[in-house]
């Protein structure tokens, strides 16, 4: 059964009746974003009307009714697929997901995704996130990316960690295979728009991206239009001699669609096996050995790994750091180029 909340609207309210809501409401699960389709669905009275605005304006002391129903059932489907669970309680989920798996799903990827997978995982701790019985999704990774990714159980949850996102306060770490070794002497480097290096030879690249003008599928680094993006990376490891390919650590100060991948490409160090951003460099055979050329030529994804996660429990305010160790083809491919 739902419930009926019924309070009144405190001093100094926002100008907005969702936000006011979002401020005042006694139930801390329930998000702006519901609020307002509450009202727009005519369960919200104030003053003992209906408001369905949630750009309404709304006064001290109002008093407030929401009739807040029962959870809908997702139309997304339960799906029985295994999932690496590095971490669960009541209102998060976090998983180590296998490259290959989409994450939410899609026209192209219906089923098979990692919602489809926890939502059968959950099954009934799963809460009404969104008004909906489904697992809140706050930050994916791509199909072919394997790594750690975090999901909300609950509407709380979900609001902590989506706040955290926003906020950019989560630590997010990748390790990447990428062509070439980043150095802070390389002039041409030292010269492109938007690179820089701070302290410890820690590689800032800081630009804007957008979706590329003729293919909408790719992301572009643009400097007028776009998403403020900004990735950081330090050579773990260098393979070849002269050294021709590196293992990078990238962390991430934002989170765009495709981020490392795009802004190593414009730095000149696309990913290896990138299909999209990685260009067509031949490994040499010469520098690498032709075990080491080989697996770099045949690496069926891009060689990039979610490997830490950090932040902050969004209920409990327990602080939590998670590491994943490389997947199998990534450390074979490490393994071919001698490292």
């Amino acid at each position: 059964m739902g419930e009926r909340l019924a309070f009144e609207i405190a001093a100094d309210p926002p100008r907005r009746l969702d936000k006011a809501l979002a401020r005042d409401v006694p139930d801390e699960t329930l998000s702006r974003s519901r609020l307002a389709r509450l009202i727009v669905e005519g369960a919200v009275r104030v003053e003992g009307h209906v408001q369905t605005d949630p750009s309404a304006p709304v006064a001290e002391g109002a008093r407030v009714e929401i009739e807040v129903g029962d959870p809908e059932e997702s139309h997304i489907g339960a799906e029985d697929i295994p999932l690496a669970v590095v971490w669960e309680d009541a209102d998060l989920i976090v998983v180590d997901k296998p490259a290959g798996m989409v994450v939410h799903p899609a026209p192209g990827s219906p089923g098979g995704t990692l919602v489809n997978a926890l939502i059968h995982h959950c099954g009934d701790s799963l809460s009404g996130v969104g008004g909906m019985l489904r697992p809140g999704i706050v930050h994916r990774i791509d199909k072919e990316t394997s790594g750690l990714l975090v999901a909300a159980k609950s509407d709380r949850a979900h609001q902590g960690l989506a706040a955290q996102f926003e906020a950019h306060d989560v630590e997010r770490h990748y390790l990447a295979v990428c062509h070439g070794v980043p150095d802070p002497g390389d002039p041409r480097l030292r010269g492109l728009r938007g690179v820089s290096w701070e302290p410890g030879a820690v590689l800032r690249i800081a630009t804007r991206l957008d979706r590329h003008r003729t293919d909408r599928q790719r992301q572009a680094v643009t400097w007028e239009v776009g998403r403020h993006a900004v990735t950081r990376a330090r050579v773990v490891e260098t393979f070849g001699t002269p050294p021709a390919a590196a293992l990078v650590d990238c962390w991430l100060e934002t989170g765009r669609t495709h981020q490392i991948r795009v802004q190593m490409a414009y730095a000149g160090h696309g990913l290896v096996g990138d299909p999209v951003y990685g260009g067509h460099r031949r490994p040499s055979a010469r520098a690498l050995g032709e075990a080491g050329a080989e697996a770099v030529m045949g690496f069926p994804r891009q060689a990039l790994h979610a490997a830490t996660l950090g932040f902050v429990h969004p209920v409990t305010g327990e602080a939590l750091r998670f590491e994943s160790p490389l997947p199998p083809d990534m450390a074979e491919l490490l393994r071919a180029l001698g490292g």
